[in-house]
């Protein structure tokens, strides 16, 4: 038996997402293309005021550490985009900064493809993650 195996089978860890990432956002990390499952953490502040109120910055974030979220690897999963999508299996891609999915290949990272097709405007778009 392999005593090095870390993960099985892998596609749902934790992982350091940018800034505001929360569940059911789509992320880039490194090459690695997912959706957070959790919102990212942020758990070096207490969850509480020294009067007793909540403390805002605190994010529990599914118990990861702070700077990450829970990133599900594989599957496909609902989008809400601003552009128009002609065919089932039409690629869609990632802004170079991760922010949000867009149908422009220029700069910007292969995501997926399109599970559905959707017109212009915003609206619901099913894309299955491309690793």
């Amino acid at each position: 038996m392999a005593t090095n195996e870390k993960f099985r089978p892998g596609d749902k860890v934790s992982l350091p997402v940018i800034a505001g990432k929360k569940s059911g956002d789509p992320v880039r990390v490194g090459s690695l293309n997912g959706v957070c499952a959790t919102d990212r953490a942020k758990v070096d502040v207490a969850p509480t005021n020294a009067d007793g109120t909540v403390n805002t910055s605190y994010n529990y974030g599914g118990g990861n550490v702070t700077g990450n979220a829970s990133v599900w690897l594989d599957g496909a999963h609902e989008f809400t985009v601003a552009f128009a999508v002609a065919n089932v299996g039409d690629p869609v891609y990632i802004l170079a900064d991760g922010s949000a999915l867009t149908g422009t290949a220029s700069g910007n990272n292969l995501f997926g493809h399109a599970l559905t097709t959707k017109g212009a405007p915003s609206g619901p778009l099913t894309v299955r993650i491309a690793n």
